[in-house]
This record gives structure tokens, sequence and C-alpha cells, in this order.
């Protein structure tokens, strides 16, 4: 099977309407190596992973390393590595374009504006998802529509072409709520990042992820310095899109 022979009443009559373990069987059982999960070690990775372990014997699971990460972030990277017995691939910037953006802007450009941080994240993050994708028929990821506004009307199953091959993008997760999460990890005793114990509702790099703060929305705590105002609160990774450097 190829992503280039599947249809959009395919997606939506089939894929659509499978349970998050069946897509996950499926995506392993079709595509094989050309399958991942891509996870920033969210709770939602966390369970998609644990599905797999379930579904399939063979899965790969990738991570972007911004070289920024929590230490609670590389805790659960190796307590799933231990658990499932399988690597985490890590996908890291480049060395060099980093330092470029640091002389040119500084170590922290993405307090500056949005732009700056968009710019940070692609360096840091889209541009080494991108570097994954590339290895890849079929991308799976923890996007959850409860997760934000921008993400209320995410589909559960897309064909992206954004790149020089066709990319199926799957969200097994995509109508679970944070309860529904939350449940799964506790009945399963799922390994997970515990900065989720410590207030943090999402998780990225060290200084632009926070904990929430009473009352506040989801994702509040990420890139908080620019909250109140119209900000998607998006690294990138999920509005992929081709364009020149800054």
């Amino acid at each position: 099977m190829i992503v280039e022979d599947l249809t959009e009443e395919f997606l939506e009559g089939t894929l659509d309407k499978m349970s998050a373990e069946e897509l996950i069987k499926w995506a392993f059982e079709n595509f094989g190596e050309k399958a991942a999960i891509g996870t920033s070690f969210q709770l939602s990775g966390s369970v998609i992973i644990d599905i797999a372990s379930k579904a399939v014997d063979d899965f790969r699971i990738f991570t972007v390393d911004t070289c920024r990460l929590h230490p609670e972030t590389e805790e659960a990277i190796s307590a799933a590595e231990d658990r499932y017995g399988v690597p985490v691939e890590r996908f890291k910037p480049d060395a060099g374009r980093v330092k470029e953006m640091v002389e040119r802007f500084g170590e922290y450009l993405f307090f500056d504006d949005k732009a700056k941080q968009e710019y940070c994240c692609s360096i840091r993050k889209v541009e080494p998802n991108t570097a994954a994708l590339e290895t890849l028929s079929v991308w799976i990821t923890g996007l959850r529509r409860d997760q934000s506004k921008a993400r209320e009307s995410a589909p559960k199953s897309e064909i992206l072409s954004e790149w020089d091959h066709k990319i199926l993008k799957l969200s097994p997760l995509i109508d679970w709520t944070a309860q529904d999460v939350w449940k799964y990890v506790r009945d399963n005793d799922v390994p997970y990042n515990t900065l989720f114990d410590k207030g943090y509702d999402s998780v990225g790099c060290i200084i632009c992820s926070t904990p929430l703060n009473s009352g506040e929305a989801p994702r509040s705590g990420r890139w908080r310095w620019f909250n109140g105002s119209d900000d998607k609160k998006e690294c990138g990774i999920h509005i992929p899109k081709k364009g020149e450097d800054k």
C-alpha cells in the first residue's frame, strides 16, 4: 500500500471511523517501518505508544530533541524505552543553523516577538520534524481537538503534500478528552512525563513551556508572554508549509 493510492473517501469512510487501537494497528500493519509515532512526550503520545505496544510487535517512535528539553522529558523518553524495548529516534536541529540564529538574534529571541518565536521553533522543531518525515509515509500524532481552539476542527486523518512525497497524518486520539487520556494512563500504568503532575498541560522547550495557573485555558503555559493576543499557540509542526528562511 502507498499513500498516493488512498482516497478521501477511504479516509473519511474507513480510517476516520476506526478506534484509536484499530487505526494504530492498521498503520503499522500496512506501512511497517514507513509509519512512526511522533511525540514530544505529551500524555497523548505516551498513550499512543502504549496502544501500539499492544497492537503490533514492531513499531517506530521519534521525537524532536530541541536541545532544550526538560529533565522530566528526558526521563519520560528513557522510561518509554525501558518499558517497551523500542528505541526513541531523536531528530535534532542543525547545529550550524542554531549557531547562526543565536548570533543573529540572541539566545532568547523568542521573547522579542511572535515572528522570532516562530523562527526559533522553525529551526529547533519544524526542520528536525521535517527530517523525520522524510523517512516516513505515515505520521502518527497525539493531536486532540480539546487541546486548543486552533485544533477544534483538526482531522483524524489527512494526506499532506507539502514535501517531495505525500504523507498520511493520523491523529488516533483526536476525539479523546483530557479525562479520557488520564483514565487510560492510570488504568494501564503507562509511564508518562511527570511534568503533568506539576501543573503542566502542554510540554515543549524548557523555557517556552510552563505550568498552568488556576483557571487558565489549555496551552496557556506555552509561550505565556503571548497570552491575550491572537496567538494560536503553535510551533509550526502541525501547520507545515514550505517557505524561505527569514
